[in-house]
């Protein structure tokens, strides 16, 4: 897949942390980057340190292993709330599959560590609470990673996933003997403000002015950019993708309470997911990523509706009950039976060399949507679960590889070499994906200001935007322009919504003129 925005700017400040040393006074091409906390880019640098400094598969490595991590402590958190190992491995199946937990891999690099962190940090505030006893282990093993999850991207995840967890655990489970423990919590804290909270306090000291610049400018997005009405979160359980409808129904208290069975652990995960929407919707500024910490109480929310279809579907009679489960599964199954007709249909013209990825993926997804609809005729609700979650896993795995084949003809990444040593620069703005594809710097010649600041060089080359274009036309009284290339990482055609002008560079040769 193609590496976005936000990919773009941690890979490009890994990659300068590796070549330029700026491990923590943080750059992107050269330029301070204090935006987001280090741990993420730290990661990923240490990744390229071992499988390659250009390797997008090393980059990327840390933020699966965190998805692996959510998965892990989903499970264990969902197997300590209801005591069944069969539960937890059903919440953690949820979430793995729910689509904006694979979206935030590549979408917000920061965003799935300092979740991944937090939820760990949970599930160890879990045990400390239930604990009869002061567990100083739990304690410390929270704050380690409550610090780390605001060393990731702040305080975001302290807002929308832990705070939401608090105040849902004290009315459900109250604080009930927790007056000894009050220490190591206070502990917990101390460690994981002191732990989250250095590197700030470092920068400060180290770059005052640009920091003070950028958190002004950070802090004045949250009332001022993508600002959204409060109801913007309220089709929240459609980022679950497969679980669409489960998950809409398990939101049904008055219908969900008397088909659990264990009502208390239901109530917690239910106001656990319902506040953190809450308060989310309570911020001016909104993003549909941002609803990506929610889908983790949701999971485990869903997983009980799941568990009571597995139950008792068979002995179900109302069709109001039966009917949405025939359609959920039903719309899966029947996307696994199509998919090898669409996606010949999109792909006919471009099979040459994806032919033998094309076969095994018609094979294994049709072969899964099978199962889910006889498991349907069987009213077998866990095999319809088993399967569609290894039909998106078959969608991933199999599919996945057939993306290259719809790239458009004007798709045309950075290949050439820029005639070897010649010096490259950007007028402006570049965008980061096209920086993170160049592989290396790319000094701006026009300050913040304004001005025009001519290289050294008497020959170089530059790299403009479709937007700089009027501007390259202005150096003609001082520069020989000759155009070289042309680059364009939109893999969709221009019609298309997801065009972006920004993913266009033009590469010129300028020669200063005696």
């Amino acid at each position: 897949m193609e590496v976005t925005i936000m990919e773009a700017r941690n890979f490009i400040t890994a990659r300068e942390m590796l070549t330029d040393g700026n491990w923590l006074l943080t750059t992107m091409n050269g330029e301070p980057r204090y935006q987001k906390p280090p741990l993420p880019t730290w990661l990923s640098a240490i990744s390229a340190s071992i499988f390659g400094m250009h390797s997008v598969f090393a980059m990327r490595l840390p933020a699966v292993l965190f998805a692996i991590i959510i998965a892990v402590y989903v499970f264990k958190l969902a197997k300590k709330l209801d005591g069944n190992k069969t539960f937890g491995v059903l919440a953690a199946a949820i979430v793995t599959s729910s689509f904006y937990v694979l979206g935030i891999m590549i979408e917000a690099p920061w965003d799935i560590f300092t979740h991944a962190f937090m939820l760990v940090a949970i599930y160890y505030l879990f045990v400390f609470f239930q604990s009869e006893k002061r567990n100083w282990q739990a304690a410390i093993i929270a704050g380690i990673c409550i610090g780390f999850s605001i060393l990731s991207k702040g305080p975001v995840s302290f807002y929308a996933l832990l705070l939401p967890f608090l105040l849902a655990y004290a009315l459900i489970y109250s604080f009930k003997g927790f007056t000894p423990k009050i220490v190591p919590f206070l502990t917990l804290l101390l460690i994981g403000f002191t732990i989250g909270g250095w590197w700030y306090l470092y920068v400060r000291l180290e770059d005052p002015n640009t920091f003070l610049a950028i958190a002004e400018k950070e802090t004045s997005n949250w009332s001022s950019y993508n600002v959204r009405p409060f109801y913007y979160y309220w089709s929240f359980f459609t980022q679950s993708g497969l679980w669409t409808m489960p998950a809409f129904i398990s939101l049904l208290y008055p219908y969900l309470k008397t088909r659990v069975t264990n009502l208390k652990a239901y109530q917690f995960s239910l106001l656990w997911t319902l506040l953190a929407v809450v308060l989310l919707s309570l911020i001016p500024e909104k993003k549909s990523r941002y609803l990506m910490p929610v889908l983790i109480p949701l999971a485990i929310n869903c997983s009980f509706y799941i568990a009571f279809l597995i139950r008792e579907f068979k002995h179900l009679k109302h069709k109001g009950e039966t009917i949405p489960v025939y359609v959920n599964f039903g719309l899966i199954g029947l996307i696994g039976l199509v998919f090898p007709a669409l996606a010949y249909l999109f792909l006919k013209e471009n099979l040459q060399g994806y032919w033998a990825y094309y076969v095994v993926a018609s094979v294994v997804v049709f072969t899964m949507g099978l199962i889910i609809l006889h498991a349907l005729t069987q009213r077998n609700i866990g095999r319809a679960v088993q399967a569609s979650v290894g039909l998106y896993a078959a969608l991933l795995l199999t599919a996945l590889p057939l993306k290259p084949a719809l790239n458009s003809d004007s798709f045309h990444p950075i290949t050439t070499n820029f005639n070897g040593l010649l010096p490259l620069y950007q007028l402006q703005y570049m965008a980061p994906e096209m920086i993170w594809e160049y592989g290396n710097k790319i000094p701006e010649l026009i300050s913040e200001n304004e001005t025009f600041k001519p290289p050294a060089e008497e020959r170089f080359g530059l790299l403009v935007s479709e937007e700089q274009l009027a501007q390259v036309q202005q150096l003609k009284t001082s520069y020989t322009i000759k155009k070289q290339d042309s680059f364009n990482l939109n893999t969709v055609l221009k019609t298309s919504r997801q065009y972006k002008t920004r993913l266009v560079a033009h590469y010129f040769v300028l020669t200063k003129k005696d």
